[in-house]
């Protein structure tokens, strides 16, 4: 553990009890936005020349060459 995550863990466990509670909130709220924002960056990488962009072609690739089968044939197939 970082001496800036040693410190923060410190700061957080003296936090009166209301306190913390506020820090929780704050932090549950921060995640949902860093979650959200994930979830935002994996959109605009699937777009057409983004970083996923050769993967959705090989995909693309692999379902007109026929070397794909549909998922409940797959899934009765297991």
């Amino acid at each position: 553990m970082t001496r800036n995550v040693q410190k923060i863990t410190a700061q957080v466990k003296a936090l009166p009890r209301k306190e913390f509670d506020e820090f929780l909130s704050w932090l549950a709220e921060y995640e949902i936005e860093h979650t959200n924002q994930w979830d935002k960056d994996l959109e605009w990488d699937s777009q057409p020349g983004g970083r996923l962009d050769f993967v959705l072609k090989r995909v693309q690739g692999d379902i007109a060459a026929g070397r794909t089968k549909p998922l409940d044939e797959v899934i009765h197939d297991s």
